[in-house]
């Protein structure tokens, strides 16, 4: 089977609207958590997030579609702009009909219900716009990325919640291995801090509520952890063939070898406290790419700093890795971008990726009194010099559904 490389990069996240930046930051142990502005929080228990901060939409599109779309739309759009100029691949009447669009969203313009309702009551049926449904369905971020791109080849978008951005690239994989299409623009992205869904979080016990001092919220494996800090951004790649990407001699970052999906079958947002579905994804990603598990090197771990999470994927890492778990390096990039919901995964695939790029293995910061029930090389606070031959990106999302994917340093003997 054909293997599928990555040669184009995007972002737009809470430590960088950019994947320099991004990188610079997240290895260099930066929080983007701080008070919600977005809106006013003031009245709910969580008041912290890890906001996007001086975006502009019209860097990336018009105007008025930019007033047309939402803000998750503009995230992923730029950041597919970015991807397409790192890969310098230009899409035409040439090859159109061959680049396809998978960028997934745990709601995607879901957010936008909250003014449409407000609306509604307020000023009646005539205060709901024209816009308002292709604002709000979770399949506009890919199909307005489409349109702006001119790319008609397969198109789609799958909602997993928190795993969402990790699958958009087996997915993309997967087509472009039965080969639906020579290109993929892959990714997640999100943009939800909103009033009702960071209290509909909260109502649940998931947010951290350190408000006092949001850069030290997030801590995941930290025994003192008290539940994630709410992020948005997006990350996008470029997926191609290995056979389109070096007929026109593209720099390839690294290989996507593998990935699974899951199911907990267990609650429709705890995760299964025996990390059955978590072990079971991991165990098929390695299968899937015909590795071992001491091949890889780092886990991206989803780490979200909630209590149940970070206990329950350790064991899972534990049961797929054996000793050599404690070989690992385990990072937890959300202590640092906070939990992206449709984004997180796409997130964590793009710092793994740089990490087999450049060797270095960002941190997780916070990590300040390790959790017993934790007891992995979860890389505290200061990135780490690795070789990075292979790495495993966890996500899990509500409903069980636990994603992961294996990407791994590309050779082109086939080894």
């Amino acid at each position: 089977m054909e293997k599928v490389v990555i040669t184009g990069l995007g972002a737009i996240t809470p430590i960088g609207l950019n994947v320099d930046d991004f990188w610079k930051n997240v290895t260099a142990g930066v929080s983007g958590a701080g008070p919600i502005t977005l809106f006013d929080a003031s009245d709910l228990p969580t008041r912290i997030a890890t906001e996007v901060k001086g975006f502009d939409p019209k860097e990336y599109m018009d105007q008025k579609d930019a007033r047309r779309s939402h803000r998750s739309t503009h995230f992923a759009l730029a950041a597919t702009r970015q991807a397409l100029n790192d890969a310098k691949l230009t899409i035409d009447s040439s090859n159109a009909e061959n680049v396809g669009v998978v960028i997934n969203t745990g709601g995607g313009g879901m957010s936008y219900l909250e003014e449409g309702v407000q609306a509604l009551v307020s000023g009646g049926p005539r205060k709901i716009g024209p816009f308002f449904l292709p604002m709000v369905m979770p399949n506009a971020v890919a199909c307005q990325v489409s349109i702006a791109i001119g790319a008609k080849g397969p198109l789609l978008t799958s909602t997993l919640a928190c795993a969402s951005g990790n699958y958009a690239l087996i997915e993309a994989m997967r087509m472009l291995q039965r080969g639906e299409a020579d290109v993929i623009v892959a990714g997640g992205s999100e943009s939800g801090i909103v009033k009702l869904f960071i209290a509909a979080f909260g109502n649940i016990g998931a947010l951290s509520k350190r408000n006092d001092d949001p850069a030290r919220a997030s801590r995941p494996f930290d025994r003192d952890r008290d539940g994630f800090v709410y992020g948005e951004g997006a990350a996008v790649m470029i997926l191609e063939t290995e056979a389109h990407a070096r007929a026109r001699d593209a720099r390839i970052y690294a290989e996507v070898a593998g990935g699974a999906l899951t199911s907990d079958a267990y609650h429709i947002t705890a995760p299964d406290t025996n990390g059955d579905g978590a072990r079971r994804a991991m165990a098929r990603a390695l299968q899937s790419a015909h590795a071992k598990p001491e091949d890889v090197d780092v886990v991206f771990a989803h780490g979200t700093s909630t209590p149940l999470n970070d206990t329950t994927e350790t064991k899972a890492i534990k049961a797929v890795f054996g000793e050599h778990a404690y070989r690992l390096a385990v990072s937890g990039i959300k202590s640092m971008v906070g939990h992206q919901i449709g984004a997180a995964g796409a997130v964590s695939a793009l710092a793994a990726t740089l990490a087999i790029r450049d060797g270095v293995v960002p941190p997780t910061i916070n990590l300040e009194n390790p959790d017993t029930e934790c007891d992995l090389d979860y890389v505290p606070n200061v990135a780490r010099q690795r070789k990075v031959s292979a790495a495993m990106v966890n996500a899990f999302g509500f409903g069980g559904q636990n994603v992961a994917l294996l990407l791994r340093s590309y050779h082109a003997n086939g080894k």
